[in-house]
């Protein structure tokens, strides 16, 4: 079965999923985030056939997500570095092990993100940059960018109406008056 690409889709999320939404790709940039960069390195680590590895390394190279740079001449080795693109992918990361350990860790959590001076564990939260507010479903919605199509209009019509139910039927829910 042929793979859907959703590099044409002009949803951002579909368009991210297209780059990273292969999982090995996600661990792959996990591992750099702690300092691997070479092959060997992330082999080991992920005990990846090396085809795949390949495959995957390559992809997120032309993805500009890494930069492949040599550091052996011959014969020739080189080492894979997370470009601003990948850099920026950060919070993605420390977002899923949060939820990864809050949500599918019923035994404790096998990994634990620590700030790097104190030890102590930190957790993520997603704020909005120009208030400072921490972003709730309930306080966001989606709208159209300046680049609109005819399927992303079809969407969100589709969202905002359910919304707009869905704001009708709460609405019309009447508390029970408590007893004098």
């Amino acid at each position: 079965m042929q793979k859907t690409s959703l590099d044409a889709m002009p949803c951002p999320v579909a368009r991210s999923l297209e780059r990273v939404g292969e999982w090995w790709s996600i661990l792959i940039i996990r591992d750099a985030f702690q300092g691997l960069t070479r092959f060997d390195e992330f082999q080991q680590s992920l005990q990846l056939s090396p085809t795949i590895l390949t495959r995957r390394l390559k992809y997120l190279v032309e993805s500009g997500i890494f930069e492949k740079r040599l550091y052996h001449p011959r014969p020739a080795r080189y080492e894979y570095l997370l470009t601003e693109r990948g850099n920026d992918f950060f919070p993605v990361i420390a977002t899923l092990f949060h939820w990864g350990n809050q949500h599918f860790a019923p035994e404790g959590p096998a990994v634990l993100l620590v700030d790097r001076r104190t030890g102590t564990a930190v957790e993520p939260v997603l704020l909005d940059k120009r208030t400072g507010q921490p972003l709730r479903t309930q306080d966001v919605t989606l709208t159209a960018g300046s680049v609109r199509s005819d399927i992303i209009n079809q969407r969100l019509a589709l969202m905002q109406g359910k919304q707009s139910k869905d704001a009708k039927q709460t609405s019309h829910i009447i508390e029970p008056q408590k007893e004098k």
